[in-house]
């Protein structure tokens, strides 16, 4: 089994949720068209030193960062760690 392990403080973002998005009228939108998510979900972390995000956390990240990769026919994003401006965290309504 392969998977991938980021390095050099770089972060792996999960991009695998993309569906085929579509008007009423039936004419499919391409990816191409839309704007690129500014979120995800941390799939892994290379070494950094005392990191506030860890697996499994959803974050924010700048908007053209990163690169898009495809493997084993799903879709990922690289960045560096430096590019996440936020993770989302669940809190309790007052």
């Amino acid at each position: 089994m392969k998977e991938l392990q980021p390095i050099n403080q770089q972060v792996l973002l999960d991009l695998s949720e993309s569906k085929v998005k579509q008007t009423a009228g039936g004419i499919i939108i391409p990816d191409t068209v839309e704007d690129k998510p500014m979120f995800a979900k941390v799939l892994g972390l290379s070494t950094i030193e005392n990191p506030e995000i860890s697996v499994g956390d959803t974050v924010i990240f700048k908007k053209y960062s990163g690169t898009e990769i495809e493997f084993e026919g799903r879709k990922y994003l690289l960045m560096p760690y430096a590019d996440i401006l936020a993770k989302i965290v669940e809190t309790e309504a007052i």
